[in-house]
């Protein structure tokens, strides 16, 4: 069966997933945190398997134009269900409405589910009630600018769970954004890379995966697995093909601090837990101790923000004393997340290029430092 496929992420990272289904050959359609693309079972398997950051895939079932509940009652109704639900198919569903003519959300997801109760009961006969003791068929109904689009997520608890994270701290950076940062760098896995304010662990363990080109989605389960329509040895095929790209045995130099010795427990914890604890230095140190004579490397800091005011001083002493260590690092490129916009002030320069992004529902900036590179010495 060919679908039509979209996944989702956090908005302003449409561009790093776009650039992941191209190299894994697939051609794109981007628009404000989805991209488009269409495919079979071994495509939705390879996305949901290999994509670092984005949240979910989801099938497009159908899209129309929804001005009346007439409207979408009819609309959801003449769409294929029974090439994707079973009879006993547990489908519950999910209404979003945004700057539409529908706007009650709870009216919206009880017309789509009592449309598809009335297809389905056609389709397989039925005048009694459907049973819904089957697989889950978790569906969306998402009215934008009056355009009803239905998708069915083949997921399940979102991609950045990847299964790993048993510790975290108060603020925990998601992992699928913490892979999103990385791939925003310039860092290739022969450069050292440095998480100076590591928390939890999660940026330098999503160096570790991409340095070992180690499929994200590898140790855990997906919703797609229990659909009737799809084909279930596919997905064994794409983890076992996965495996072979995996390389265990590459060097890497990653190294993560944190000045909060509890912290460096509960990262070597997570570490361990994603089989990468011999791939990471951990090291429990302020950030205004640090110094490398290292050249050539990257950086990427997600410190504390700094959201109450009484934390704000001190985040910025953080900040100053940042600046003031990384300063010497003159051919590395440091990248700093971080939402408070007195960032730079406080870190002492004006960084290379910002780019908005947003880290949950809070807006930050990536405050970007592009070192000149030093090639004059070999590279080993």
């Amino acid at each position: 069966m060919r679908y039509q496929l979209v996944a989702t992420m956090a908005a302003g990272l449409e561009s790093v997933t776009t650039k992941e289904l191209k190299a894994l050959g697939i051609q794109t359609r981007t628009e404000n945190g989805k991209v488009y693309f269409e495919g079979d079972d071994k495509t939705i398997a390879l996305t949901n398997v290999w994509l670092r950051s984005a949240d979910r895939i989801k099938i497009v079932v159908g899209q129309f134009k929804a001005l009346t509940f007439d409207a979408l009652f009819e609309g959801v109704k003449a769409l294929p269900w029974d090439h994707y639900l079973p009879l006993d198919a547990a489908f519950p569903v999910e209404g979003r409405a945004v700057r539409s003519q529908l706007h009650s959300e709870p009216d919206v997801q009880a017309i789509t589910k009592k449309a598809i109760v009335e297809k389905m009961s056609a389709v397989y006969h039925r005048t009694t009630r459907l049973p819904e003791t089957g697989a889950t068929y978790p569906l969306e109904v998402s009215i934008l600018k009056d355009i009803a689009t239905l998708t069915l997520d083949t997921t399940g608890s979102s991609l950045f769970k990847r299964g790993y994270r048993i510790a975290k701290g108060e603020a925990p950076l998601k992992e699928n954004f913490a892979a999103a940062l990385i791939m925003l760098t310039n860092w290739h896995p022969d450069m050292p890379f440095v998480d100076p304010t590591t928390g939890s662990g999660t940026i330098a363990i999503e160096a570790a995966l991409i340095g070992h080109n180690i499929a994200p989605g590898l140790q855990r389960q997906f919703t797609f697995e229990n659909f009737g329509f799809f084909d279930q040895p596919v997905l064994q095929t794409v983890k076992d093909e996965a495996m072979d790209q995996a390389d265990f045995d590459r060097e890497l130099d990653i190294q993560a601090s944190d000045i909060n010795g509890d912290m460096i427990d509960m990262a070597k914890l997570n570490a361990q837990q994603a089989g990468l604890l011999h791939s990471i230095q951990f090291k429990q140190l302020a950030v205004k101790d640090f110094s490398t004579s290292k050249e050539n490397g990257v950086i990427v800091a997600n410190p504390p923000y700094g959201k109450r005011l009484n934390d704000q001083a001190m985040v910025r002493q953080l900040y100053a004393e940042m600046g003031q260590a990384f300063a010497p690092l003159t051919t590395w490129s440091k990248y700093i997340l971080t939402s408070d916009m007195g960032f730079e002030k406080a870190y002492g320069s004006k960084a290379t290029k910002r780019r908005k992004l947003y880290n949950g529902t809070i807006r930050t900036d990536l405050f970007q430092y592009w070192g000149k590179p030093n090639w004059h010495h070999d590279r080993a």
